[in-house]
């Protein structure tokens, strides 16, 4: 027969672990519309640690530009374009898929308040190309 001070400990222990999970999500967690507005993008926890999947576009379309030619009729909302691990500090590094031009590109994403900048790189970091998306 349980007693109630091995229940109360039960109840505690779980309040306490919830809130411990809650507290460690990252804060970059939510929905972001990118530089032009055209384009929304949720990013979530994943095995990877945070990945990014378009949820809406103003103007659809499908993933036309991707190198391999079995995936172009595929649509570009719900597509898995960001996949990122925390390197501390509100900072991430990982990939970045380009719908415009079907490439996937070493990335990184610092994020700040409501906004995230993410850069896209290529030649090891010596090209990059930023851009700002700020939270829905």
């Amino acid at each position: 027969m349980f007693s109630i001070q091995k229940i109360m400990f039960s109840l505690l222990l779980v309040g306490t672990l919830t809130t411990t999970a809650i507290a460690q999500a990252p804060e970059i967690i939510g929905t972001y519309v990118n530089d032009t507005g055209g384009t929304k993008v949720r990013l979530k926890e994943c095995d990877a640690g945070i990945c990014g999947t378009v949820v809406w576009m103003k103007e659809p379309v499908d993933d036309v530009n991707n190198p391999d030619a079995s995936k172009r009729e595929r649509p570009v909302v719900g597509l898995q374009v960001v996949a990122l691990k925390s390197t501390g500090n509100d900072s991430y590094a990982g990939t970045l898929y380009d719908t415009e031009s079907g490439k996937t590109y070493s990335g990184k994403a610092k994020f700040s308040g409501q906004d995230v900048e993410l850069s896209g790189c290529v030649l090891g970091g010596l090209i990059c190309k930023s851009s700002v998306w700020r939270r829905e």
